[in-house]
């Protein structure tokens, strides 16, 4: 497996990767209003320049794509194709990412399925469940060690 930034190219098939895990493992836990909310997200120009994608491949396979924002301190999108979760695809896209930022917090709106994936990662709940566009999420963050 190797992981690498993604480039414009590459946002087709990572958002379809996207998609589909969204549809699989969060959306049942979300209102119609949620599920647009993500989906105009999703496909939305403006709001994908902000974010740095980068997506793990399994020879040629995109199986895993993590974003972030405000210079990689926010995750804003992180997932693993259902075939190959509990496999160490995250946990690999994550400690990519962590090389970008030596020190410091990074934060995450963790849906309702990726909570217990964040506490494994080290995150922690800073507040509780949230509800905003019919996205229901929990604020997590993750200290970086010095």
């Amino acid at each position: 497996m190797h992981i690498q930034e993604l480039t414009p190219e590459a946002m087709p098939e990572a958002q379809r990767l996207i998609w589909e895990t969204f549809t699989a493992f969060e959306a049942p836990d979300y209102s119609q209003t949620g599920i647009d909310t993500f989906n105009k997200c999703l496909y939305d120009a403006e709001f994908l320049a902000q974010l740095t994608f980068y997506g793990a491949y399994r020879n040629v396979t995109l199986v895993g794509v993590l974003a972030t924002r405000s210079g990689g301190s926010h995750i804003s999108m992180f997932f693993v194709k259902s075939d190959c979760q509990r496999r160490g695809v995250g946990r690999r896209l994550f400690q990519h990412m962590l090389k970008k930022m030596p020190t410091g917090k990074i934060t995450v709106n963790a849906s309702p399925y990726a909570v217990g994936i964040y506490e494994k990662l080290g995150f922690r709940s800073t507040d509780t469940e949230q509800l905003k566009d019919g996205i229901r999420y929990t604020p997590m963050e993750y200290t970086i060690a010095e």
